[in-house]
């Protein structure tokens, strides 16, 4: 008499499985529409969003590998898409003022504009695409968390 091999607890790996297709679906989604109407991959994105907001203050200014952790990239992909996004001169490169080891990165007043240009093309995208998403059984909950996870407006 066979028996059936053991499976373990499905519920971790089902609700990984559905933010994984969550994820990837508003990646998608979002990835077209800024190619289709800016030019701008979601990480290109992504990377001057954070850079945006940076300030003059204390800790103001993300380090590469900083940068890195908080656009979820390796930091020589990181590197990479800063270099990217220079030569389009959406962002400049300069030498920390307090430790000359260091390399700071700014977005440039064109690189602003491009950001505020797409931002309403991100935005719309992302709420196609969770609305979309929003159909799917497996997927609804997942949707209602990202919703509850957004601030309330000021």
């Amino acid at each position: 008499m066979s028996r059936a091999p053991h499976r373990p607890d499905p519920g971790p790996v089902h609700g990984w499985c559905a933010l994984s297709a969550l994820h990837g679906r508003i990646e998608t989604h979002i990835e077209r529409a800024l190619q289709a109407g800016h030019e701008l991959s979601v990480r290109e994105f992504s990377l001057l969003n954070v850079l945006s907001t940076q300030h003059d203050g204390d800790g103001g200014h993300f380090r590469m590998h900083h940068l890195a952790e908080a656009v979820v990239l390796s930091q020589s992909a990181t590197t990479r898409l800063v270099t990217r996004l220079e030569d389009r001169g959406l962002l400049r490169r300069y030498l920390c003022p307090d430790d000359r080891r260091g390399i700071y990165t700014d977005v440039t007043e064109e690189g602003h504009a491009l950001l505020e240009a797409a931002r309403p093309t991100h935005d719309a995208a992302l709420g196609q695409a969770l609305s979309s998403a929003e159909e799917r059984p497996e997927l609804a909950p997942l949707v209602a968390a990202v919703r509850e996870l957004a601030p309330a407006p000021a």
